[in-house]
């Protein structure tokens, strides 16, 4: 089987912005090593950051340990019983990516997430980034 996780790197939150929506934080994050960076809405309630905090950001095709393809008739019996990538994060999401673009430089790309009106924008090199072509994915997050 294949390895689920697309893609997977440690962050470092830089700036969080609460002032639009009750219950919702639009996270601003950078790499460690700088150079990725992502902005991502959560959901504040149930996953409260703040400034300075490390999280580990991971991308996967499938919660399948074994990279097999989700089964289930739906993402949310994802905890009937089996053990999945999930049960190793404190934050799960199911979207679907929607957008590509170039990047500042030419080595970059941006990747664009929706997962149910919660946005990942990600940019880095075209190289970390590339397996994440594809429909849907599955975001997790630990701190």
């Amino acid at each position: 089987m294949s390895d689920p996780l697309l893609f997977e790197d440690t962050f470092t939150i830089t700036a969080i912005n609460a002032q639009k929506y009750d219950r919702v934080s639009r996270l601003t994050c950078t790499s460690n090593d700088a150079s990725l960076t992502f902005t991502l809405d959560v959901n504040s309630e149930l996953y409260p950051c703040a400034v300075g905090e490390s999280l580990s950001l991971a991308i996967a095709s499938t919660l399948s340990l074994d990279g097999k393809e989700d089964t289930r008739a739906s993402w949310r019996e994802v905890s009937m019983g089996d053990a999945t990538l999930a049960d190793d994060y404190d934050y799960v999401c199911h979207g679907k990516v929607y957008r590509f673009e170039e990047g500042a430089t030419k080595d970059t790309m941006a990747v664009f997430v929706s997962f149910g009106g919660l946005l990942l924008y990600l940019e880095g090199p075209y190289k970390k980034l590339a397996p994440l072509r594809i429909d849907h994915v599955y975001l997790l997050l630990k701190k």
